[in-house]
């Protein structure tokens, strides 16, 4: 047990982006359930707005709660937005090979490209998006 609260205080920031990316996630499923089943709309531009929405509120929660940046909130916000557009990319493509090709569930193909997107966008947004600028404050 001890060993397991080591880790998760090692990696505190990745645990909190997943918390909270577990929030943007189920925010963008719900919209994407939501649009496709009861709006019929198509598989594609649904993802495009539970992406965005989840995307908007990873970012509120990021910069409140886990990486607390206090300078540059526009151009960090675009650079979010950004590597969401790049997560974006990656996730129509993963759903395009897993629906269209493979013909995989349109539920199951979208929770898949959640999981693969994480990793890659907790890189970006920790390097690029939420990086400690020269001149921000020690906390």
């Amino acid at each position: 047990m001890e060993f397991l609260r080591q880790t998760l205080l090692r990696n505190r920031q990745f645990v909190l982006y997943c918390i909270i990316g577990a929030g943007g996630a189920t925010l963008d499923f719900l919209i994407y359930s939501a649009l496709v089943k009861l709006g019929g709309v198509n598989f594609q531009v649904a993802n495009a707005c539970g992406y965005g929405s989840g995307t908007v509120l990873s970012f509120t929660l990021n910069s409140r709660f886990n990486f607390k940046p206090r300078d540059r909130m526009t151009l960090r916000f675009v650079a979010f937005c950004l590597v969401g557009l790049l997560g974006l990319a990656v996730s129509a493509e993963a759903l395009h090979l897993l629906i269209d090709r493979c013909g995989y569930d349109k539920y199951v193909s979208k929770l898949a490209a959640i999981a693969l997107v994480v990793l890659l966008q907790y890189n970006l947004n920790r390097i690029i998006s939420f990086r400690r600028s020269k001149s921000a404050p020690d906390e």
